[in-house]
Order: C-alpha cells, then sequence, then structure tokens
C-alpha cells in the first residue's frame, strides 16, 4: 500500500491548545497510508519582503518540510472571526519569495475546533480565499467546524462520543482520498504537464 507524507499545521501556539488535542484526535482516527508530520510555526519572525533576499532558516524549514508533503491539513482555532496571526504569518513565509510559493498544487484539507457554536467556520472561509489565491486545490466537502467539548475529547486524542468519531473518521478518510485524487492530476504525463500547444491538440 503506498502512504502519503501529510504535513499539519496547528493555527494557535498555546500549550494547551484544543486545536492540538484535535490534531491528535485526527491522526489517531485517519486511514492507516496516512503518514503525519507537524509544521511548527511558533518560531517564524514576522515576515517581511526584506528576508527575501536572505531566508533565515526557520523560513527554510517551513518551505522545505511544505514542499516535502504530500498534503498538507490546517487545524486551526479562529481568532476575531478570521485567521489566527501566527498562522497567518506561516502562510506568508510559505508563499515566498515571489515564484516559490510551497502552497502551489498542495492538497489542503482544513478543520478547526472551537467551544462555540459556529465551530471556526468564519476562519475557514478566510482560509480558503488565501488557499485559492495561492493555488492550493483544497477539500470541500465534508465542511468541518468542530465543537469542542472538554468531556468528549481526551488529551491524548482519544474520543468518547461514538457520533464524533463516525464525524472524523469520515473527514479524514475524505481527505486522504481527495490527497490521492490531486497527487495522481499532478503525476507526470497528466493533461496539466503538457506543453500549452499539446494541451489544446489533446482537448480538441
Amino acid at each position: 500500500m503506498a502512504s502519503y507524507k501529510i504535513g499539519y499545521l496547528v493555527g494557535s501556539i498555546s500549550t494547551g491548545s484544543i486545536n492540538r488535542t484535535l490534531s491528535k484526535a485526527l491522526i489517531k482516527l485517519a486511514p492507516e497510508d496516512l503518514e503525519f508530520t507537524e509544521i511548527p510555526i511558533k518560531d517564524l519572525p514576522l515576515y517581511s519582503r526584506d528576508y527575501d533576499s536572505n531566508y533565515p532558516p526557520e523560513g527554510k524549514a517551513l518551505k522545505d518540510a511544505i514542499a516535502s508533503s504530500d498534503g498538507i491539513l490546517i487545524i486551526s482555532p479562529e481568532y476575531n472571526r478570521s485567521i489566527p496571526g501566527a498562522l497567518k504569518n506561516a502562510i506568508d513565509w510559505a508563499s515566498r519569495p515571489w515564484g516559490t510559493n510551497s502552497f502551489a498544487r498542495k492538497p489542503t484539507g482544513i478543520i478547526g475546533a472551537s467551544p462555540g457554536g459556529i465551530g471556526t467556520a468564519v476562519m475557514q472561509s478566510s482560509m480558503r480565499s488565501v488557499l485559492s489565491f495561492l493555488d492550493a486545490p483544497q477539500l470541500n466537502a465534508p465542511e468541518a467546524y468542530i465543537r469542542f467539548q472538554p468531556e468528549i475529547f481526551g488529551e491524548d486524542g482519544t474520543v468518547s462520543d461514538e457520533g464524533t468519531v463516525k464525524f472524523l473518521r469520515h473527514f479524514m478518510y475524505e481527505y486522504g482520498a481527495f490527497v490521492q485524487r490531486v497527487l495522481a492530476a499532478n503525476a507526470p504525463g497528466h493533461i496539466g504537464d503538457l506543453e500549452p500547444d499539446q494541451e489544446k491538440l489533446t482537448r480538441h
């Protein structure tokens, strides 16, 4: 069985983040052919284009980690109805210098947990706009807005509610299938990799 390397970003840098707990649950419930590695974001300086000519080690490590991943999973809270600053900063680092956007053609999934009822829906909408601009294919369904209930989620990633287990497992299986589809579409010899004139001839 082929395995797929998934890099995941936790949008909160808090040590007690409920989204870090959610990430542990997702890894436990994911298909066996997905291998997960966290891509850390907390040590990145604030992005400035002044760094573009000489990227610092933290920026290079981030870009290398994304480049070596088959897919990217973003697990994030919502801050003030938008993307947390540390996560947006990491995305800005990964998209630069100009012409070296690390997110391009990387299959991505977005999920987030919140104590409130709307479960990061507004953050995810903002994130989709950013990822669309960065040419990152996104899993659009199922959408996953998780209301975090401490009595359901254990710190080690165990989930005691069977309905929540079923939903999270379904989300991860759909994400795994999405990664496979995108990678197959991007494989050498696919129509998207032909020269423009060849593509026109093939389509007509």
